[in-house]
């Protein structure tokens, strides 16, 4: 993507005035996004996006700036200007030698999507489309959209690494509008993976787009949802983000590093519910948030974070490395060469256990099931959070009785981890996109089922 001596030179002239770090990160990126309402494509976009960050460490600090002119003498004057802006002594010059880094390729792309035409991504979302349609008579409207991309990064430091990646994602969405008495309820399914075209070959498109189909119709029968505290059944997969919003960025180092969080400083001490433990592996084989690389250039890993409720560790980038005096975990991200890199998930979830999810609803007297999470929103800082339940149940005497609408989620994530009771057999994997300081970067939550003892419901009941 850009040959070895202009690197040297650009991280050389990096350094000219000083600092004792530099990088490079080099990216082109090639996506397809395709929308299809009521059957028919509302919009087809593609395109392709190139550029090139340079970053200095002096010390504890950074200075980072990005350019799409891939010029050697444009990018060797922007570095120099970088290295001016710090103002620091003049550095003596080094040379450079570049040690390319090899990994065992774990996440390939069977059907390159770029060669795959229009027309059969299309015919993908005409088949959903039909399936959802077809499923119920309730069914007003279904919204699919399939994306894809293709991004090819190099990156390059003055400590020798040469690490180069090619990642290739795709990912379709499926929403499902049912409609009656003038009332309107969704459902919604988005599965993606680290994988070219053959992903379609494996999924059973009718079984998902039936899956939001379902949602929608059942939900058009609740009832609204009472408040108050109880008992809360959250079911497996997506159900994961409260732990990924709630205490994943908690333990990202882009937090830790200032002190700041719930989880500075905790190492070792119990921080959760003992039933809990809890892991970031970007290394899962074809997973949506996996990686071979980081963005820095470091192998990924699997990290334990929590075990049987003990802090065992945080995410580490390079830099917040520096000022914890820890090693990088391999768990640097950004979103494009727009951005800096930081600590970050990559898939993010809580381990399997032992407990039935029939169990869970059998022994609680009175209280929500969960099955389906929607959005919600989190303070990172303290880890309060609010969850909208998109598809909810209620429990009496042992039994699930009706759905519910209108629930919501509110609590402290490390305290309803604290609260966590159950800890279910049935992980499932979600996907996601994340945003944070470096940007919006796909993400794997998941779960088994878990019981919280008790939890604050917000309801449109009384």
């Amino acid at each position: 993507m850009l040959h070895p001596a202009t690197i040297e030179r650009v991280m050389l002239a990096a350094l000219s005035y000083g600092g004792d770090f530099a990088e490079v990160f080099v990216e082109n990126k090639v996506e397809q996004n395709i929308s299809m309402v009521k059957g028919e494509v509302e919009k087809a976009r593609s395109g392709q996006d190139f550029g090139i960050g340079i970053r200095i460490f002096h010390g504890n600090d950074y200075l980072y700036t990005y350019t799409s002119n891939e010029d050697e003498e444009h990018l060797i004057e922007t570095a120099r200007l970088l290295s001016q802006a710090a103002k620091k002594s003049e550095h003596k010059n080094k040379t450079i030698t570049f040690q390319k880094r090899f990994f065992v390729p774990r996440h390939l792309a069977q059907i390159d999507p770029r060669v795959v035409s229009i027309h059969q991504k299309r015919d993908v979302l005409a088949e959903l489309n039909h399936h959802a349609m077809a499923y119920h008579t309730a069914i007003s409207q279904v919204r699919t959209r399939y994306f894809d991309e293709t991004q090819k990064v190099l990156i390059a430091n003055s400590e020798g690494v040469w690490a180069e990646d090619t990642r290739v994602r795709t990912r379709i969405f499926v929403e499902a509008i049912a409609t009656e008495d003038g009332q309107k309820q969704r459902g919604y399914v988005a599965p993606g993976a680290q994988k070219g075209f053959e992903f379609y070959n494996e999924l059973d498109l009718r079984a998902l787009a039936e899956s939001a189909a379902d949602t929608a119709v059942r939900m058009l029968e609740a009832k609204p949802c009472p408040g108050g505290k109880m008992p809360v059944v959250i079911d497996n997969g997506f159900g994961g983000v409260i732990f990924h919003e709630a205490c994943g960025h908690g333990m990202e180092a882009t937090a830790v590093a200032k002190g700041k969080g719930p989880y500075a400083g905790k190492l070792g001490q119990q921080v959760v519910s003992n039933k809990i433990s809890a892991v970031d592996d970007g290394t899962i084989n074809n997973e949506w948030g996996s990686l071979h690389i980081d963005d820095e250039g470091t192998p990924a890993k699997r990290n334990v974070l929590i075990e049987k409720g003990i802090l065992k560790g945080y995410l580490v980038d390079k830099l917040n490395g520096r000022r914890m005096g820890m090693e990088s975990t391999g768990s640097s991200r950004r979103q494009s060469y727009r951005f800096a890199p930081t600590s970050r998930m990559t898939n993010t979830y809580i381990l399997g256990g032992t407990d039935k999810l029939e169990d869970m609803i059998a022994t609680t007297e009175y209280g929500l099931y969960a099955k389906t999470m929607g959005g919600g929103s989190v303070n990172t800082t303290t880890g309060d959070f609010n969850f909208a339940v998109l598809e909810g149940y209620m429990i009496e005497n042992g039994k699930l009785t009706y759905p519910v609408k209108g629930a919501t989620l509110i609590g402290n994530g490390r305290q309803t981890m604290y609260d966590v009771d159950m800890v279910g057999n049935n992980f499932l994997p979600g996907q996601g996109m994340c945003g944070s300081v470096s940007g919006s970067i796909p993400v794997n939550v998941g779960q088994p089922a878990l019981r919280v003892s008790q939890l604050t419901v917000g309801g449109s009941g009384q």
